[in-house]
């Protein structure tokens, strides 16, 4: 995570990162960095303690949470680098263990025997809110299941900060995490996203952000949006626009370092223009057969199939002549 050019040493932090049960640093002070203060942290109850954590700029962090991170007996975390540099920041000397997708498996029955024995554990991710695109569920599940009990201390998160800024309806909204990599997968996923009536948040690597944007312009019609990019970060980026319009930005010189979380705004209540359809016939029809463009247009616009395929039908007439197919 980016954190504004900030210089930090891992050694002292890395000295103090385990996997092993933590009470052999009961004694240790609990306490925190605020402001150049040190703190006391309260005494923190047993349990599993789901904390979120600044997704760039450090001071998105509450109370509460430093508060819990520094009480906490162990702290699991994504990358054990990532959380140091947060601790060390504030003072924090708490031992960290590693839980993420690649060793989710092994990890979690180490993490319900600490539970078990009246540890007071503390989940986070590399950045936002801990569960959200993460194998964070499962340990909250089998920590409930077992009896332990499972509170959150709430914070940063993405998906509600690019919500916020988009400037698009957030009534009803759908996460959607990231797409698939490859580009048929994708375009198929969005064909089955383009008939809800929600707002759809998307997360998006630098690498892929021209390619999503383009088969999102092609699927999901003019549809208005929002790309942001490094949020709450030193280089952050809000750009606002239709579908087409971004992703030809994006295809030329833009910048593509960092965290992408896109929003796409709802389709329109209103029938889509002929001039629209054309448009998106055309693109479709050199992708495919007139019967794959009507599927997917028809997917996308919500319209009867049968008077989209008269219009491809025309389309694919004026441009291939008596040989288009049926």
């Amino acid at each position: 995570m980016t954190r504004g050019g900030e210089a930090v040493t891992f050694a002292a932090m890395a000295q103090r990162t385990t996997t092993t049960h933590p009470k052999a640093e009961a004694d240790a002070p609990r306490r925190y960095l605020l402001a150049g203060r040190e703190l006391d942290a309260p005494t923190l109850a047993a349990g599993l303690h789901i904390v979120a954590t600044p997704i760039g700029n450090l001071r998105d962090i509450t109370l509460r949470a430093l508060e819990t991170l520094a009480a906490a007996d162990l702290i699991a975390c994504e990358d054990t680098r990532v959380t140091a540099r947060l601790l060390q920041h504030y003072g924090i000397r708490a031992p960290l263990t590693p839980y993420h997708d690649h060793n989710a498996a092994s990890a979690r029955p180490r993490l319900l025997a600490a539970l078990a024995r009246g540890d007071a554990v503390a989940l986070v991710s590399d950045a936002g809110t801990p569960l959200i695109s993460d194998p964070g569920f499962k340990l909250a599940r089998a920590a409930r299941e077992a009896g332990h009990a499972v509170t959150t201390e709430p914070g940063a998160s993405s998906v509600l900060a690019a919500l916020a800024v988009a400037g698009l309806p957030t009534d009803r909204f759908w996460f959607e995490g990231f797409l698939p990599a490859k580009p048929g997968a994708r375009s198929n996923r969005l064909q089955e996203l383009a008939r809800l009536p929600a707002s759809l948040v998307i997360f998006e690597t630098g690498p892929r952000i021209a390619a999503s944007l383009a088969d999102m312009a092609s699927t999901l019609g003019p549809r208005e949006a929002a790309v942001c990019r490094e949020l709450t970060k030193l280089h952050e980026e809000i750009r606002c626009g239709d579908l087409s319009t971004l992703a030809a930005h994006y295809a030329a010189d833009a910048e593509t370092r960092g965290e992408f979380v896109l929003v796409i705004g709802p389709p329109s209540e209103q029938a889509p223009e002929a001039a629209d359809i054309d448009n998106l016939l055309t693109q479709a029809l050199q992708r495919g057969s007139v019967k794959d463009a009507v599927a997917e247009v028809a997917d996308a616009t919500g319209q009867p199939r049968k008077d989209i395929y008269r219009r491809a039908l025309a389309l694919a007439l004026a441009r291939n002549g008596d040989d288009a197919p049926a």
